[in-house]
């Protein structure tokens, strides 16, 4: 399944959540990142039901998986297999989207030659394999998973937003808030755009941004050069995972189009050169000023290979000469209660309280990523968006496992002078780190 997390949208409040939601998140989910938010009396229940939808359904639809039952099937040749529900289901999706997009949504990349990769027969529950062409099923796969395992969840819960990679679905009595990142900026922590409120629906983007040029228009066997990144938000999750993939490949005028033909459908469209196409559902956010000064803190998390594992908490933070905390970049948490265990950045924190008055808790957002490689960015501001006066700050980056190890690592940078990179070792939870600093684009 496609990893559309690249530029995705990271499901982000606007405003602070009921401090009864419980939020959950997992790595090395269908290869990428998940996280859960769940209003529920035992959301232990509802976690444990959507893990084992969601391994379930990836023991039958993934294309990674040599051992899955559509792996399995496409070693068949002309013969009908009698195949599961779940498997009938989706394959018959694809037939559907191929027909409504004009072949721009296609479980295969070679270019259609007007045979069909299979054969359904579902009042007998069989599919045919046809086809030699290599298939996959990317496109909106993980929409459909991630679907199932919110209506698992629900059994245990009044209301469950299940984000994975940055698509996700919207139950119950939550409601998302969600911003869509900028794709031409690689930063985790970059301005959103836009952002849209999301009860009932799904949400999926795809693009060509993080992972670099992995899309291919199934018509032609090229890669498309017109748009950056396409978000639609959709009553239905398979239909938003189909439409963010077609959107990618088809013309702006072809997207807008097939969006009219579809109630209840918002979409964003990012061009390549820059510029946005929107549905009237999404609200643009505020152009950001752009900052004199940038330093940028690439860090790396240790990762646990084939297994699925809790996120480790992450704090990235700037000091000034005198210790005071003046810019928190990042917080990455699951539940507040650990807090303390980021004990460096809780210090901090504590002391710019008592000094402001003002709790950065409540408005942080916490990101959605596969655990990896991550870039952030400080623009060299305060937390209330004031430039800082030029001299020696100092970025922490700080991690820690629930039950685990701990790392904290430092580095001064003069923001004076000409531009600087240093190395900074690292340990078990944080790998390694850069810390680069330059003037920005324009000063």
């Amino acid at each position: 399944m496609r990893r559309r997390d690249l530029f995705a949208m990271a499901a982000a409040p606007l405003a602070p959540r009921r401090t009864a939601t419980t939020v959950l998140q997992h790595e090395n989910v269908l290869g990428t990142s998940m996280e859960l938010r769940l209003d529920s009396l035992t959301p232990e229940r509802a976690e444990a039901a959507a893990l084992a939808e969601i391994d379930r359904l990836a023991g039958i639809l993934s294309s990674y998986d040599a051992g899955s039952e559509f792996s399995r099937w496409t070693r068949t040749r002309n013969e009908a297999v009698r195949v599961s529900p779940e498997l009938l289901e989706v394959l018959g999706l694809y037939d559907q989207w191929r027909v409504r997009t004009g072949g721009a949504v296609s479980a295969s990349f070679a270019v259609a030659n007007g045979s069909p990769h299979w054969a359904l027969d579902r009042a007998n529950g069989t599919a045919t394999h046809l086809s030699t062409a290599p298939l996959m099923l990317n496109s909106f796969t993980k929409s459909y998973v991630i679907n199932k395992a919110a209506d698992a969840a629900m059994r245990f819960a009044n209301g469950v937003v299940v984000n994975i990679g940055g698509d996700l679905v919207v139950k119950g009595r939550l409601t998302e808030q969600v911003q869509v990142a900028n794709p031409l900026d690689d930063t985790e922590n970059s301005a959103p755009l836009a952002h849209i409120a999301v009860r009932g629906q799904a949400v999926a983007t795809s693009g060509n941004s993080r992972r670099g040029a992995h899309i291919v228009d199934p018509r032609t066997g090229t890669r498309p050069q017109h748009i950056a990144s396409a978000t639609v938000v959709a009553p239905r999750a398979t239909d938003a995972g189909a439409l963010a993939t077609a959107f990618t490949v088809l013309t702006v005028e072809e997207s807008r189009a097939l969006a009219a033909k579809m109630p209840g459908v918002e979409y964003l469209l990012v061009r390549k050169g820059g510029g946005v196409v929107k549905s009237p559902g999404f609200l643009l956010a505020p152009l950001a000023q752009v900052a004199a000064v940038e330093v940028v803190i690439n860090f790396e998390l240790a990762r646990i290979d084939g297994q699925r594992y809790r996120r480790p908490y992450v704090a990235v933070w700037i000091e000034d000469k005198d210790k005071f905390p003046v810019r928190t970049v990042a917080l990455w948490l699951q539940k507040d209660r650990w807090l303390p265990d980021l004990r460096a950045w809780y210090r901090g924190d504590r002391l710019r309280l008592l000094a402001e008055g003002n709790d950065i808790v409540a408005s942080m957002t916490s990101a959605t990523r596969p655990a990896g490689k991550y870039t952030m960015k400080w623009d060299g501001k305060d937390n209330k968006g004031v430039p800082v006066k030029p001299g020696k700050y100092t970025v922490y980056i700080e991690g820690v496992r629930e039950h685990g190890s701990y790392d904290l690592l430092k580095q001064e940078v003069d923001l004076t002078g000409g531009p600087k990179q240093f190395t900074v070792a690292g340990g078990f939870e944080i790998l390694s780190a850069t810390i680069d600093y330059r003037k920005a684009a324009g000063h």
